[in-house]
């Protein structure tokens, strides 16, 4: 499961717990992007979205924070990401998790057809939004990841910081703290 992650909240933990259920995965790889090729800089360093993710996934065994993207220069392609892990780890089939929203995109992500040959995809609705974007793919197999969302974002996130509002229930505690103490989203 890639992505920003700036910063990961309730919502990307219950979208994964999700897909590893309704894909029966053994884990998910939370790996957070280096440099996002599809959308303005991040607000928070590299290296303090990635401590964000290892605080968030810390408590759940299936959860593992990758830095995989982190020891990449340019842009975090997903197909790179995933093309590395095919070749590193050949014994593994590999699903990639994604949000609706990203999935109605993802037709104009570099190599996007070669991507859909190296893994499988599952999809996870945004709450409140229709459907789960246009179907892509090449006909390949597309798991549609049911269970409970939580309509939280990472936009609305960071406002709430910048306002001095509270962010309690809408990221792990630990990262509230660690969003606190490094004066993050001000």
């Amino acid at each position: 499961m890639g992505g920003t992650f700036d910063p990961i909240h309730l919502g990307h933990l219950r979208a994964a717990e999700n897909a590893r259920e309704s894909a029966g995965l053994a884990r998910v790889d939370f790996v957070p992007a280096h440099v996002p090729p599809h959308r303005a800089e991040a607000a928070s360093p590299a290296l303090d979205r990635f401590a964000m993710v290892a605080l968030a996934t810390a408590g759940h065994r299936e959860f593992l924070a990758s830095d995989l993207e982190l020891r990449r220069d340019g842009p975090s392609y997903t197909v790179d990401t995933v093309a590395g892990l095919v070749e590193t780890q050949p014994e593994h089939e590999f699903v990639l998790v994604v949000g609706g929203d990203a999935f109605a995109e993802m037709g104009s992500w570099k190599e996007a057809e070669r991507l859909f040959g190296l893994c499988r995809l599952a999809v996870v609705p945004r709450p409140g939004a229709e459907g789960a974007g246009a179907e892509i793919g090449g006909g390949r197999e597309i798991i549609r990841v049911d269970g409970p969302g939580l309509d939280v974002s990472a936009t609305d996130v960071r406002r709430r910081v910048r306002e001095g509002r509270s962010i309690r229930y809408l990221v792990p505690d630990a990262v509230a703290e660690y969003i606190g103490k490094k004066g993050l989203y001000r």
